[in-house]
């Protein structure tokens, strides 16, 4: 099978091994994407005089078959194609002869990997913000069931003030919806077609490339051609930069569920289905999943490194350099969705021990709410603090859960807003589901054999 690239001299096969790196097994992620891609393409070259009627029909059909060989894992990319696109082509000169040879007509492999690094970025970061706000949702169920238990609330990792379970759950479900606004964001820049860039020159021919982009479903055209070409790597780190919102956020719960769950504490426990054990000490029962969330989320963050090293020294136009810019792309967003799909079973089933977050919350948490009541009575602020402060092991007990419950302006332990946050993650999933189905349906619509 030839290269695209194909010349009158063979490759070395370890320069081969070297430039094809990981593409070939990688791509077959991308193998869907560049089917629509190729029909878009297709459709526009039949519009614009390069294709017959007949030959559109034969290489939708032959396209569409290699679409139903992927789904039953039977369309392999070999080292020697290098990449999905070389297997696709292969694949229909194959079936088609002379045929298969135009589908590359006005089309250059950067605008292929381009346009199914969008497509696919676009399919996953639906994926990612839908579990990311029913994660939000599930910790402001958790919020709302737990709001009048008291826990201490920590500053330079000492008790500080009195704090609520609700308060520290809801905390996460707000982070969670901010975070869904940068996917929102990253999802936007995707939502560009780059095909008829070429190589990033333009075409000699007159191409449509606003059909293409209405056929896949973009939202816009990416209008200067260099510039497309220029995105590659940039539109991929500002993807990672929103997973890795995403991972820390999770990291930090998993921070302080490991804390909150230790011995000394004993605030939460991870039931026993979810933990480990030691293969030397009978006892233990470890909190693997989320050390292991603190780890994938560093992963997440060196990725965007990773990507971002490898775009800061280039030139304009394409270089070869960027094909290394795919895989922590796609490892980002798998670490992403395995870790927000555990979190949403895991923080369904935490416990909580209601007797020892009252228990923690001793007399000196207490001591800024004495202040408060000496300013109520017409002390100033700083004479209070001072009052306070050398009367600390005197200070009668409060009610912790009544303390809680008292606090009443917007966004405290009293008043968590919870209402105001369901309906705000309630009209972000109608606004994601929406989307979900207009990019199924343009998906449909290009594989449909009856069009």
């Amino acid at each position: 099978m030839s290269k695209l690239w194909q010349k009158d001299y063979s490759l070395n096969k370890e320069i081969e091994k070297f430039t094809v790196g990981n593409d070939f097994l990688i791509d077959k992620n991308l193998v869907k994407y560049d089917v629509y891609g190729s029909i878009a393409h297709a459709i526009m070259l039949e519009k614009i005089g390069i294709l017959s009627k007949n030959e559109l029909q034969k290489l939708k059909k032959a396209l569409i078959e290699i679409m139903e060989l992927h789904q039953k894992n039977q369309f392999e990319i070999k080292l020697e194609d290098e990449d999905v696109h070389t297997s696709i082509e292969n694949y229909l000169i194959k079936k088609l002869g002379d045929l298969g040879k135009k589908i590359h007509t006005a089309r250059s492999r950067n605008d292929q990997v381009l346009v199914d690094i969008r497509l696919y970025s676009k399919e996953k970061l639906l994926e990612v913000q839908k579990l990311t706000l029913e994660l939000a949702s599930v910790l402001v169920n958790a919020a709302e069931k737990y709001k009048d238990i008291p826990m201490p609330g920590y500053t330079h990792s000492r008790k500080a003030m009195p704090s609520s379970v609700g308060l520290y759950f809801g905390s996460f479900a707000e982070s969670l919806i901010d975070d869904s606004g940068l996917l929102e964001e990253a999802y936007n820049l995707n939502n560009q077609s780059p095909l008829g860039s070429g190589a990033g020159y333009g075409l000699s021919l007159n191409v449509d490339r606003q059909l293409v982009a209405d056929l896949l479903g973009f939202e816009k055209v990416q209008n200067n051609v260099l510039y497309v070409q220029n995105s590659r790597g940039k539109f991929e780190s500002v993807t990672i930069f929103a997973l890795s919102n995403v991972m820390n956020d999770l990291a930090r719960l998993s921070n302080d569920l490991i804390l909150f769950s230790m011995d000394g504490f004993g605030f939460f426990k991870l039931p026993d289905e979810f933990c480990t054990g030691s293969s030397i000490m009978p006892q233990k029962k470890n909190p693997d999943v989320f050390e292991l969330t603190r780890a994938k989320a560093a992963k997440v963050d060196s990725n965007l490194y990773l990507v971002k090293s490898i775009i800061s020294k280039l030139q304009s136009g394409y270089n070869r350099d960027l094909q290394l810019t795919k895989e922590p792309l796609m490892e980002s967003f798998e670490i992403a969705l395995s870790a927000l799909n555990i979190f949403k079973i895991v923080i369904e089933k935490i416990q909580v021990n209601k007797d020892k977050c009252i228990s923690a919350c001793t007399p000196d948490l207490f001591a800024t709410e004495h202040a408060y009541e000496l300013v109520k009575k017409g002390i100033p602020f700083r004479d209070a603090y001072k009052q306070t402060a050398k009367n600390i092991n005197k200070l009668p007990k409060i009610n912790p859960i009544k303390n809680i419950q008292s606090k009443k302006h917007i966004g405290a332990t009293g008043n968590l807003g919870l209402e105001k946050i369901k309906e705000k993650i309630k009209l972000l999933q109608k606004k994601i589901d929406t989307e979900i189905e207009k990019f199924s349906s343009k998906a449909k619509s290009l594989v449909n054999k009856n069009d």
